[in-house]
């Protein structure tokens, strides 16, 4: 009796002895944990080089003049080095890690000032710690995966995804930027620009109010003054006159420059603190405002200003656009928040995008660590509540 043997490409019937088609016994994955691992030898004594080359190097030099810029660059150049460490494990095990943020060496600054920025980079090192720990283990993983390649072949898949575990815990642990730290740098960067816009768009504001005020009412008292000085002898009694209207501009000019210096720091707040401050705040507003202060100390002058502003602007968009018939403000201290909360009893409907102003009250308020939060249904009240970090006066004398 003979076997019946199907033709090529035919498909295999019931009873067919014909042997399974030729294939690896590991998948695409296994090989390339395996790769991984084997090129662990070469790659960790690379790192474990570059880095006791270079850290023994720069630190017998730190008793010279190039010790610290050498082992600046040492860090830079673990910085690559990680890097590329990142990039091998993103190709050989899958690991997505993201790369940390570049040091900011191009903005500005002198030297000296690079160069401590590159000497306390905590990326680089984490990433010198990662080459110094590697040696050992890159030794350890190369001997245990050559030799399972022909001893231990049938158990080496697990073998190898066991090794490679390991291999992405220190590849996340010491090679990933902190996500804690990165938001950090992100907020930092963007709360500077706010503040730098802030204060430019403040010093516009001064410098339009004291030439279109103050220094036009000025330059129309000196031509009066000039033209009284004229007819003195003339016409002393038109001199007078004119002298008179002078002394008028010039009341009128005091209190333009009074205004103004309020609105850059009022003298009550220096002089007496937020809640005279905040009283007469409220007492400027077109509707009945009751103002509760709470505090036992005083706070910081850069935290009472921004809390005396903030409260200002409050009650300003209050007189405008509410149309209510009370209003209220309390300020008070919890552990180490300072706290404000403005109520009023109008139509509500505000808005952080409304063009109200509350959108610039609340990115000056994110700018110091602090919180804004609107609440304000149609039909009102309206309850904005603030707070921002308590540092006590002490602090900042």
């Amino acid at each position: 009796m003979t076997a019946r043997i199907p033709s090529a490409g035919a498909a295999p019937t019931d009873g067919d002895d014909r042997l399974p088609p030729a294939r690896f016994a590991f998948d695409t994955h296994t090989w390339k944990e395996i790769a991984h691992l084997l090129a662990n030898l070469p790659v960790s004594l690379l790192g474990f080089t570059y880095a006791t080359t270079a850290l023994i190097t720069s630190g017998a030099l730190t008793l010279t003049v190039i010790g610290f810029p050498l082992l600046a660059a040492v860090l830079l150049g673990a910085r690559v080095l990680g890097k590329l460490e990142r990039g091998r494990a993103r190709a050989l095990l899958g690991v997505r890690v993201d790369e940390p943020s570049p040091l900011p060496l191009g903005r500005g600054g002198g030297l000296l000032q690079r160069m401590w920025m590159a000497l306390k980079d905590p990326v680089g090192w984490r990433t010198l710690l990662y080459d110094f720990i590697r040696l050992p283990w890159g030794i350890c993983t190369f001997v245990i995966t050559f030799t399972s390649l022909f001893v231990l072949w049938p158990v080496l898949p697990f073998i190898a995804r066991g090794l490679s575990n390991v291999d992405r815990v220190m590849v996340r642990g010491l090679l990933s930027p902190s996500d804690e730290l990165e938001r950090r740098i992100a907020e930092l960067e963007s709360d500077r620009g706010i503040v730098v816009d802030t204060a430019a768009a403040d010093l516009r504001r001064i410098e339009r109010d004291l030439h279109d005020g103050a220094q036009a009412r000025l330059v129309s008292l000196a031509m009066g003054l000039g033209l009284a000085k004229e007819k003195l002898l003339e016409d002393p009694d038109s001199a007078a006159a004119m002298v008179e209207e002078a002394h008028g501009e010039v009341k009128l000019a005091l209190q333009e420059l009074r205004d103004l210096a309020r609105g850059i720091h009022p003298a009550v707040l220096t002089d007496r603190g937020l809640d005279a401050a905040l009283s007469s705040v409220a007492s400027r507003c077109t509707v009945p405002v009751k103002v509760t202060a709470d505090l036992e100390s005083r706070p910081a002058a850069a935290i009472e200003g921004i809390a005396y502003f903030t409260v200002s602007e409050l009650l300003q968009n209050v007189s405008k656009h509410s149309g209510a018939r009370t209003a209220s403000v309390d300020v008070w201290r919890s552990a180490d928040r300072l706290l404000i909360q403005v109520r009023d009893d109008g139509r509500g409907g505000a808005r952080l995008d409304a063009g109200s102003g509350m959108r610039g009250l609340s990115e000056r308020l994110g700018a110091v660590d602090g919180l804004f939060v609107l609440d304000s249904p149609a039909g009102g009240p309206t309850t904005v509540t603030a707070e921002l970090p308590w540092r006590d006066r002490t602090e900042t004398s």
